[in-house]
């Protein structure tokens, strides 16, 4: 057992940062009766080729990247992901602003804060155009913007802005996609490659272990203090929650419409779910509430039975892909000990962080959260 009181501050600071064309010159060429097969000539001439981002706009840039910046919630971490954060020329400054704690590939690459600014940062801050323009990235990958707006920020600047998407899962085939294209413009296919053969068979790993489970033999389960544009305490919950969609638990909360929801105590109480599962990052307000309100939260089975467990937060910046399948893994540890006895939670998230972000982060993250364990309300702690 711990203390987990002198986590909050952090946790609270993270929650409340959750979220949810090119420029190339037509030049005159040698067929005007072929004005397609010249400019694709004179493209390749000039050295230029053209990519079709994940908004379906056609953005021409250099063939050889050597300089990259990337801005929007978790543009950059893609980039770590590749492994290219070598080739980044310009931060956000909203990464060095924030603490790094619980940003995984900030946690990793301490000496990406230390970059020239590219503008404030933070969800719907677009870049600064002048402070772009005076890094002089070969490309600018976007996140969370519409078409018009990155047509309009590449034409200011002269730099192409490609948008790469995160998608509405932490594991969606648009985020795999970005990381594919992404590398393709980096010349990192390889590690692009590696990285989503690692996710699908991560993935694949926790279905294997957990889809012919009997719903007879899946717990319930709640999963609360869910961030969703600010802080929030027990009430705050997700149908399809991706962390146990993954491991195909009985999340009670699926009966709902698929997304977040701010549910009513009466309605936890008539779950009344089995096992409980706390994002810690919305922990701080969780035990403030308990410390008002002990008899709703000992009123709950989960609470009874001393079944209640402490996730990661893995929404910083959009999705921590790590964080969240490690995150998973814990789930299944909890709900299928059987199926998930060769795996220890601590040291499968240090071999996600390792492969993804490239070091072990899992003790940084449990002294910073609280970790993977049972959480007691009454004490303020987790085993």
């Amino acid at each position: 057992m711990r203390r987990l009181l002198s986590f909050l501050s952090l946790a609270f600071l993270l929650s409340l940062l959750l979220m949810p064309v090119g420029c190339a010159v037509a030049l005159p060429g040698p067929m005007a009766s072929a004005p397609q097969a010249a400019s694709s000539a004179n493209t390749e001439a000039a050295g230029e080729r053209t990519v079709q981002d994940l908004l379906g706009r056609q953005v021409a840039l250099p063939r050889h990247v050597q300089r990259v910046a990337a801005a929007g919630p978790g543009a950059l971490r893609l980039i770590v992901y590749l492994q290219a954060q070598d080739m980044v020329v310009g931060v956000e400054d909203a990464e060095n602003r924030w603490d790094p704690a619980g940003r995984p590939y900030i946690m990793a690459h301490p000496e990406l804060r230390g970059l020239p600014s590219i503008g404030p940062g933070g969800p719907g801050n677009l870049p600064d155009a002048e402070a772009l323009v005076q890094v002089n990235p070969d490309v600018l990958f976007l996140t969370y913007v519409d078409g018009r707006t990155a047509d309009n920020l590449q034409s200011q600047t002269g730099i192409p802005v490609v948008v790469l998407s995160y998608g509405d899962d932490p594991f969606s085939q648009e985020l795999l996609s970005s990381l594919e294209l992404a590398g393709s413009i980096l010349g990192t296919e390889e590690r692009a490659a590696e990285v989503v053969a690692f996710v699908k068979e991560t993935l694949a790993d926790l279905d294997r272990r957990t889809a012919d489970i009997p719903d007879s033999e899946r717990p319930t389960t709640y999963v609360g203090g869910i961030g969703y544009k600010g802080a929030h305490g027990l009430e705050s919950t997700e149908s399809a929650f991706p962390v146990l969609r993954a491991v195909h638990a009985r999340n009670v909360a699926d009966e709902l419409p698929a997304g977040h929801h701010m549910v009513d105590r009466e309605k936890i109480v008539e779950w009344d779910p089995e096992i409980i599962f706390l994002d810690e990052g919305g922990l701080e307000l969780v035990l403030q509430d308990f410390a008002k309100s002990p008899d709703f939260y000992r009123s709950l089975t989960a609470f009874q039975k001393g079944q209640v467990y402490g996730l990661l937060p893995y929404n910083y910046y959009s999705t921590n892909v790590e964080t969240a399948l490690a995150d998973a893994y814990f789930a299944g540890k909890v709900l299928y000990p059987e199926r998930f006895a060769d795996v220890d939670p601590a040291a499968k998230a240090d071999e996600l962080y390792a492969f993804l972000v490239g070091k072990p982060l899992y003790a940084e993250m449990k002294e910073a959260f609280g970790g993977f364990g049972k959480l007691d309300l009454e004490s303020a702690t987790v085993q």
